[in-house]
């Protein structure tokens, strides 16, 4: 399979139930919240059930506010899903995930 790529725009809502308690009067996205998006919008984009493996790369730099868009681009190239996140050009986020073959497909 080549590599293939997607782009869309995250938003936390500021009801989101991780957020209270992650910094009382000044809520933060929680960096576990924002792995889940990814893997939530690559099954969206892929239209299948997706399962990680390992996440052997993850680099937070840069907070992410509730209600903030957030550009987040996704890069798949066979069992590995590339992802940066940045709000106006600037990096908050990238990482790779490395993904479960896919049972009777071991390269989708």
């Amino acid at each position: 399979m080549s590599s293939a790529v997607h782009a869309t725009v995250l938003r936390i809502a500021a009801n989101h139930p991780s957020l209270p308690g992650h910094f009382p009067g000044q809520p933060i996205v929680p960096g576990v919240v924002l792995l889940d998006c990814v893997l939530q919008e690559a099954e969206r984009w892929l239209q299948r059930p997706l399962q990680a493996e390992a996440l052997p790369n993850a680099k937070f730099t840069a907070p992410l506010l509730p209600e903030q868009d957030a550009q987040l681009q996704l890069k798949l190239d066979a069992q590995e899903l590339r992802f940066s996140l940045s709000r106006d050009g600037a990096a908050i986020a990238q990482g790779l995930f490395r993904l479960a073959a896919q049972a009777g497909n071991p390269t989708a």
